[in-house]
C-alpha cells in the first residue's frame, strides 16, 4: 500500500501572499524529485483549478514554496530560494523573487534555529535571493525570545493587523552579481517603444529592480489605473492583450527568445504593470482611496491575472522607476526630495522608499525600503503520497 511522505514544514503569510516553507535539508536532493514533490504538495497541476488536493490556495498569491538553507556567503545568513507554482500545469517558475514572501523568510529563520536573534529588540537577518541573485536585510522584532507576530501595523490587502517587518532590497537594480535579469535598463533605454500586435508601438519601460518588470500607461490598455480585479480578471480579451504585452516584452528585454515561449513558459516573470496620474477610487474591501493621499495608480500582473494588491517586488520596481527621471512611472510621480512614493493599487495604498544617487549621468539606486507583516499560520508537517 503506498504511504505519505511527511515532510516539516511551516505554512506562513507574508504581506498579501501565503506559501509553504521548507528547509533545504528536509527536502530530496534530486532536483527532478524535488519539484515533482514540491507539485504535489501544493495539489498542482489542478484541471479544476482549485488545488483542492494541496496547500495551495488557487490563486498565483496563495500557491509559493520557499526553500531557506544557511549561506554559505560571508554577507549573508540564509539562502532563500523561491518557488512561483502553476495551477493548472505541472510548472515550478523560480525565475523570480517574491517580494510579498521576503518578509517572511527573517521570522522563518530565526524561529527554525537557522540564525540567532536577541530576545527583545530586532532581529538583523541578512537574505540571500537566490533566484535573482540580490542581497535582501530584514529587520525582525522580537520579545522574550520570540519573533514578534502580532502588532499593530496594518498593511492594505491584509485583514488584520500584525508586527511591522522592515525590509531592505540592495542594490536591487544593479547587475553586480550576475542576475538574470541583466542591466538595470536592460535595453539602455528608460523609454522604449515596444510594437505589439494589436496595439502597434507603445511607450513601456524595462527595468531590472525587484523582478523584471514592464512599465505601461494604463490608457496604453484602454483603461484608467483605478480597476480592480473584477474589471480585468473576468475579460479574456483584456487578458490576452496585457499577456501580449508582457510576452513581447519579455523578448524585449532578453529574457526570451520569442513571445510564445514567454506565455509557455515564464509566465512567473517579467511581470507587467500599468500606471496612472491619481485619482479616487474605492479599494477591492470598499474603502474609499483620495486621489490626494497617493502620487500614482499602480497594478500589476501576476500569472496571467490581475493581483489583488500589490507584488512586493512590483513595489521594489516601483520605487526604483520612480526615482530615476524619464521611465514611464517617474513621468508621472517623480519619488520626492526622501525618495517615498505613495501608490495606490487594488487593495488600497502603499509607500515605499528608493535612495537613488546620480553619479557620472548614470543612475543607481542603493536600496529600496517597504515595510510589510509576516506570521506563522500553521506548523509541522505537510503529508505527500509517497508515489507523488
Amino acid at each position: 500500500m503506498t504511504q505519505q511522505l511527511r515532510i516539516p514544514a511551516v505554512y506562513m503569510r507574508g504581506g498579501t501572499s501565503k506559501g509553504v516553507f521548507f528547509l533545504k535539508d528536509d527536502l530530496p536532493s534530486d532536483l527532478k524529485a524535488r519539484e515533482r514533490l514540491l507539485l504535489r504538495v501544493i495539489g498542482s497541476p489542478d484541471r479544476y483549478g482549485k488545488q483542492t488536493d494541496g496547500m495551495g490556495g488557487a490563486t498565483s498569491s496563495t500557491s509559493k514554496i520557499v526553500i531557506l538553507s544557511k549561506s554559505a556567503r560571508a554577507d549573508c545568513d540564509v539562502d532563500y530560494l523561491f518557488g512561483q507554482v502553476a495551477i493548472d500545469r505541472p510548472v515550478i517558475e523560480w525565475s523570480g523573487n517574491c517580494g510579498n514572501l521576503s518578509t517572511a523568510v527573517g521570522p522563518f529563520a530565526i524561529s527554525s534555529g537557522l540564525v540567532a536573534a536577541p530576545a527583545d529588540g530586532t532581529a538583523v537577518v541578512r537574505i540571500w535571493q537566490a533566484n535573482i541573485k540580490k542581497r535582501i536585510i530584514s529587520h525582525v522584532p522580537m520579545e522574550r525570545g520570540e519573533v514578534q507576530e502580532l502588532g499593530g501595523f496594518e498593511l492594505d490587502g491584509v485583514a488584520f493587523p500584525a508586527a511591522e517587518v522592515r525590509l531592505e532590497f540592495l542594490d536591487p537594480a544593479s547587475d553586480e552579481e550576475g542576475g538574470e535579469g541583466g542591466a538595470m535598463f536592460p535595453t539602455g533605454n528608460r523609454i522604449d517603444a515596444l510594437d505589439v500586435p494589436g496595439l502597434g508601438k507603445i511607450e513601456a519601460t524595462f527595468i531590472n529592480a525587484g523582478n523584471p518588470t514592464i512599465f505601461v500607461d494604463a490608457a496604453t490598455l484602454g483603461l484608467r489605473g483605478t480597476e480592480l480585479q473584477k474589471d480585468i480578471n473576468g475579460n479574456p480579451k483584456l487578458l490576452a492583450l496585457a499577456e501580449s504585452v508582457r510576452s513581447h516584452g519579455a523578448v524585449a528585454m532578453g529574457l526570451v527568445k520569442t513571445p510564445e515561449e514567454a506565455t509557455a513558459s515564464r509566465q512567473g516573470t517579467p511581470k507587467l504593470a500599468f500606471v496612472a496620474k491619481p485619482a479616487s477610487y474605492t479599494a477591492s474591501d470598499g474603502k474609499a482611496v483620495d486621489a490626494k493621499s497617493i502620487d500614482l495608480l499602480a497594478r500589476i500582473f501576476s500569472m496571467g491575472v490581475l493581483h489583488h494588491a500589490m507584488t512586493g517586488t512590483g513595489a521594489v520596481a516601483i520605487a526604483a522607476a520612480a526615482a530615476i527621471p524619464g521611465t514611464v512611472v517617474s513621468r508621472l510621480a517623480p519619488a520626492g526630495t526622501d525618495g517615498r512614493v505613495r501608490f495606490g493599487h487594488t487593495s488600497g495604498v502603499l509607500a515605499v522608499g528608493a535612495e537613488a544617487v546620480e553619479e557620472g549621468g548614470q543612475w543607481t539606486v542603493k536600496k529600496v525600503i517597504l515595510s510589510r507583516s509576516a506570521r506563522r499560520l500553521m506548523e509541522g508537517w505537510v503529508r505527500v503520497p509517497a508515489a507523488g
